[in-house]
């Protein structure tokens, strides 16, 4: 991936798993992230750049500036240079690098705490790409009910109703892939690897289903969208951390 790639993939990861949020895209080149009516926060997407709007009322500016010393110059200057609203302080911030994005991350949380209830770690099964077995409505130890649970939202997201298919787990003889290896252990396989996880660059684009719903976009996908049909196949993004 070139900078920009991983800016968006990283920024995607980062909001998909801190925070339970609608994703509103203009279908040109917006996307929003709502929680109901209040925007958290909106990315322009440019050919050579994100632009990321954030908002910050009378309560995030006295945080912000209580905090102010711990960012960069170039995030100081946006702050310092951007006018001030009836509805606050309207940042406007152009970002080319992964340590820019380091520094809107510690915004956003500003803006908003992390909501985001993700499940535990305990009995997950994980695959060769890191994805979580567990959480796949294919997996054998997925329980009806639950499957009943998912399944509208995966018919949504990836336009099939075909969800029939059964799978032991990554590591089982039953796998679905063990004679036609996915993309992701191809990759691994082709590099010499028996798993992803020992790749200096994973978790990468290669090893989530979710792509290229892991960039940022500019469609339109609800929170229980995400949470059901794109974080259960994305490495690390839906557990809660030791």
């Amino acid at each position: 991936m070139n900078t920009l790639e991983q800016i968006s993939h990283e920024t995607m990861m980062f909001m998909r798993g801190k925070y339970h949020l609608d994703e509103i895209g203009d279908g040109k080149n917006e996307l929003k992230f709502k929680q109901g009516q209040k925007t958290i926060l909106t990315i322009y997407i440019h050919e050579d750049r994100f632009t990321f709007l954030i908002i910050f009322g009378k309560k995030e500016r006295e945080t912000f500036e209580s905090q102010k010393d711990m960012f960069s110059s170039f995030i100081c200057d946006y702050y310092n240079d951007s006018k001030t609203y009836h509805d606050g302080k309207w940042m406007l911030i152009d970002v080319t690098t992964k340590e820019q994005l380091d520094e809107i991350k510690k915004l956003i949380q500003i803006k908003k705490k992390p909501n985001r209830k993700p499940f535990p770690k305990d009995n997950a099964v994980y695959a060769q790409c890191g994805q979580r077995c567990d959480l796949c409505i294919h997996y054998t130890g997925t329980s009806d009910e639950q499957r009943l649970l998912m399944e509208p939202y995966l018919v949504k997201m990836w336009g099939t109703t075909d969800w029939k298919m059964r799978c032991e787990g990554c590591y089982s003889e039953s796998c679905y892939c063990k004679d036609d290896p996915c993309n992701a252990k191809r990759c691994a396989f082709a590099k010499g690897l028996a798993e992803c996880k020992e790749c200096a660059d994973f978790p990468c684009i290669k090893a989530t289903a979710a792509d290229p719903r892991s960039m940022i976009h500019t469609e339109v996908h609800y929170a229980d969208e995400i949470t059901w049909a794109i974080l259960p196949y994305v490495p690390y993004q839906y557990e809660k951390s030791e």
